[in-house]
């Protein structure tokens, strides 16, 4: 089952007629518009533009999508590489343009090696759960070039949960961490498996860096508790 790739596909070939619907562990339901998926740089938040402002040589983008980010690189003279899961997400970069598209999970991509690993639109989240993260910032740290570099944005989801009198908030205890969300996607009446996705807020983003032995800096912040980070192996 693949509800991302056969909506991101049937928009570029044409047949849009509805949205992605979300629905989360947090009680939400939300809409993910086609459209969003296909914008052009100047239709991207400003965390976007500045981190593909801040690539450098070879790069990987990670849970590529529909490629909007690897087809910008490209056409920007960068040796890029859209690697997804999603086989109707390759299949959409590959009839956009892109010239590198790869149908792979990221653990299990081992092939080369890059100047910068590009993990967008929270990017991160692919690992799952907290607990996995260290694992996951170790695959990574296999990818990358001597003086490569990971950058990726996130959010602190913690103003999403109830507040209370003394400024706390009400945060269930049956997760190891609140950035934890189970989501299900739905796209013409088809739905996907539950999935875990994972949002940090910058200290947990830190101390993992700092285990893993990456320099972790936050360059920029967004609107909304959104950051855009840059990690860097330390020497």
């Amino acid at each position: 089952m693949d509800v991302l790739g056969d909506a991101i596909f049937d928009y570029q070939q044409g047949l849009y007629t509805e949205d992605i619907i979300t629905k989360s562990s947090l009680d939400e339901e939300d809409v993910i518009p086609l459209t969003h998926l296909f914008r052009d740089f100047e239709a991207m938040p400003a965390l976007e533009q500045k981190a593909l402002n801040l690539c450098k040589g070879k790069v990987l983008d990670i849970g590529c999508g529909a490629g909007s980010h690897s087809l910008y690189l490209q056409e920007k003279g960068f040796e890029v590489t859209a690697l997804d899961f999603s086989k109707g997400a390759v299949a959409t970069t590959r009839l956009r343009g892109i010239e590198n598209s790869i149908h792979s999970d990221i653990l299990n991509y081992k092939e080369n090696q890059f100047d910068t690993l590009l993990l967008l639109m929270n990017g991160i989240g692919l690992a799952g759960e907290l607990k996995n993260l260290g694992g996951f910032l170790s695959h990574l740290k296999k990818l990358l070039k001597p003086g490569g570099q990971i950058l990726l944005d996130s959010s602190d989801i913690i103003y999403m949960f109830d507040e209370d009198d003394d400024g706390g908030r009400w945060i269930p205890t049956h997760q190891e961490y609140y950035g934890e969300v189970t989501y299900t996607m739905s796209y013409k009446n088809i739905e996907s498996e539950p999935f875990t996705w994972l949002y940090l807020d910058q200290n947990t983003l830190k101390r993992a860096a700092n285990t893993n032995h990456f320099n972790c800096e936050i360059v920029s912040l967004g609107e909304h508790f959104d950051y855009l980070a840059r990690l860097t192996l330390k020497k």
